[in-house]
């Protein structure tokens, strides 16, 4: 199965050429490159975002294997979806799906449930790929998206991508996929970005679940970020990086009604 882009022409541009040149924009300037376990990158369009996700991806060695994990934002398909055959489908070609590591972790996790249903219509992933494939011309990926609440299924899928990135012979890279918080004023939405940017920062996966629902943080991808902090502690993580932060206010002028981004990485 490939899966054809749902955003191509939307989030980011349709042409090839014309993406290239974007995500050559988008990662200049950033002077050497160093190893990460894992990083949150946001997914809005190119436009509001896509400055923040480059610094990111600009600053870290891409590992040909990839585990992304993004929130469900649509109510279809199962709660916790992966996918473990097939591709997807970009303006630089196929991304192809990394069939043994996603098999691995599917039996490592048994509630995620095989599912092309949760997967047609997210960006949250999708968006992702252009970067990845400019960066890493051989890149494999598995995609996981979430529309779960719970704490423990997140902490079980946290644990059994740790256990399946140690099994592996070649670095794996874990990329949680989030925007911040949305549709509040830019002070509201700065002041609550940076006490969950906090959590993040502090390596501390249970105390971001907590911060996020009890402040009414708007965090969309706050369970592939809590699943990603479990992975990372039981990798060993020793410290985690802002790079850096916007409002979609920085481009559009609307400071009553904004989303936030933040990029991290993870080490």
């Amino acid at each position: 199965m490939v899966r054809p882009p749902a955003v191509a022409g939307l989030f980011y541009p349709s042409d090839a050429r014309e993406l290239a040149r974007e995500i050559d924009l988008l990662c200049a300037g950033v002077q050497g490159k160093s190893r990460a376990l894992a990083c949150v990158v946001p997914h809005a369009g190119y436009m509001y975002s896509g400055h923040v996700a480059g610094a990111v991806y600009s600053s870290i060695e891409i590992a040909r294997h990839c585990i992304l994990l993004g929130p469900r934002h649509f109510p279809r398909g199962q709660p916790m979806a992966i996918l473990t055959q097939g591709a997807f489908a970009t303006p630089f070609g196929n991304a192809p799906i990394d069939e043994g590591l996603a098999t691995e972790l599917a039996r490592a996790s048994p509630l995620l449930r095989e599912d092309s249903v949760a997967h047609a219509r997210e960006h949250s992933l999708e968006v992702q790929l252009p970067f990845l494939q400019r960066l890493r011309r051989d890149l494999r990926f598995v995609p996981v998206v979430l529309g779960t609440d719970r704490y423990g299924a997140i902490e079980e899928l946290g644990h059994a991508v740790a256990q399946v990135v140690k099994a592996q012979k070649e670095p794996v890279l874990v990329i949680a996929s989030s925007d911040m918080n949305h549709y509040e004023s830019d002070a509201i939405t700065r002041a609550k970005d940076h006490r969950a940017i906090a959590r993040v920062l502090e390596l501390a996966p249970r105390a971001l679940y907590e911060t996020v629902r009890n402040e009414g943080i708007t965090m969309c991808g706050y369970a592939a970020t809590v699943a990603m902090l479990i992975a990372a502690h039981d990798l060993g993580a020793m410290e985690a990086t802002l790079i850096r932060y916007a409002t979609s206010a920085e481009v559009n002028g609307e400071f009553d009604r904004v989303v936030g981004y933040a990029g991290v990485i993870v080490r």
